[in-house]
């Protein structure tokens, strides 16, 4: 066990971070955080942030001789970055569930060859290759550069074979990284994610099934608990809990999954740490994702996931910007309305700036409340 007083040392610096950093100060915990940048959401509440490249591995190995555990707040930090680090300290999650999940291909293979549901998919690495991956697969597909992918960001949607030219070239994928994965289509009902958590004992918790619609192929709103069957539900928790413990996870990882028209759960994607998806944790649960994050990376026993009351949690993106600084005040005149703002100094159009969480008496309240909570915020010409 690490125990309170110890630092805990998080590659990755943004808002994930930071909610990070808040549960584990409230317990004691000094946190560093590593990142190319300066002055972020992380390192304005951690107690030492450290500015370097993440290939600056003699950078890491120091980072790492200064903590007792490292975690990482994002998967798109380089495995050799966690390599580094594991030279001086714990890494919770492992490396090699960052190495898996951080490439599409990979995490496909994973899921395949463990017999999770997964949509039909194949590689590709050149336009003749994704041509005859289309013949395979069908139309409409989608293609998705195998590494660096988030929020909708490298990928396209192919609804003929004669687009396949266009589409290869539209993802700009380098000729050091020629490497991409077809999916076929899925026509889905809705989108679900289950978070959840693995002790360093191999004990597993979860948030329940949460209900996610997205905008622009960014989150906009995630309600909990989910309108689904006890049957779906069951199904879910139970796919999240065999990768958890298939990848032999230690922390918080989120399976982002399709709920289909016919009533099949389809795996789309993993992330390896605490999840957009389960922000309404923090103000909702009896332990929220980041604490739980915590636990699970010290060998501490897993808190309570129980959801206290239905919540709704809606992102804030700097678009909301566009007509002056938002009203907080209109917000914050809702009384079950919690907002969370993430210190990021500019606000751009799809940039994630911060949320509102709502807790109401049902799931349809929550959503309608945290709708209108985000509403009040723009200024523009209402006035």
């Amino acid at each position: 066990m690490i125990p309170p007083g110890a630092t805990v040392g998080v590659l990755g610096s943004g808002q994930l971070g930071r909610m990070f950093a808040i549960a584990a100060r409230r317990m004691g915990y000094r946190v560093h955080t590593f990142s190319p940048e300066y002055d972020t959401p992380t390192g304005q509440v951690a107690d030492r942030e450290v500015t370097a490249a993440y290939d600056d591995l003699d950078a890491v190995r120091d980072f790492a001789r200064g903590v007792s555990v490292v975690t990482f707040e994002f998967e798109n930090v380089p495995a050799g970055t966690a390599e580094a680090a594991a030279e001086h300290a714990a890494v919770r999650p492992a490396g090699s569930v960052l190495h898996t999940t951080q490439n599409r291909l990979r995490e496909k293979g994973f899921l395949a060859g463990g017999g999770f549901p997964v949509a039909r998919f194949a590689a590709v690495r050149s336009a003749e290759e994704l041509r005859a991956a289309l013949e395979t697969i069908g139309v409409p597909a989608v293609l998705k550069t195998a590494d660096w992918g988030y929020d909708g960001k490298g990928q396209v949607r192919i609804d003929g074979i004669g687009e396949a030219d266009s589409a290869w070239a539209s993802l700009g994928i380098s000729l050091e990284a020629r490497e991409a994965v077809l999916e076929a289509f899925v026509d889905f009902e809705r989108e679900v994610s289950v978070v959840a958590a693995r002790g360093l004992d191999g004990s597993f918790a979860h948030f329940g099934v949460l209900a996610n619609d997205h905008r622009n192929h960014i989150l906009d709103v995630t309600v909990a608990p989910a309108s689904v069957s006890p049957e779906v539900e069951r199904e879910a928790v139970g796919i999240a809990r065999g990768i958890l413990e298939g990848l032999e996870v230690v922390g918080v990882l989120c399976v982002e999954m399709f709920l289909t028209r016919d009533g099949r759960l389809l795996v789309n994607e993993l992330a390896p740490r605490p999840h957009n998806s389960g922000h309404l944790t923090f103000d909702a649960c009896v332990t929220s994702q980041f604490e739980q994050q915590l636990r699970a990376i010290c060998g501490l026993p897993l808190g309570s996931a129980a959801l206290l009351r239905p919540a709704a949690m809606a992102n804030l993106l700097g678009d909301l910007w566009s007509g002056g600084e938002p009203d907080w005040a209109a917000a914050c005149r809702f009384p079950e309305v919690k907002l969370h703002l993430y210190g990021k100094a500019a606000a751009r159009p799809g940039r994630k700036m911060g949320h509102l969480t709502a807790l109401a008496d049902t799931p349809e309240e929550a959503r309608e409340r945290v709708l209108t909570a985000r509403e009040a915020l723009r200024r523009e010409e209402r006035r």
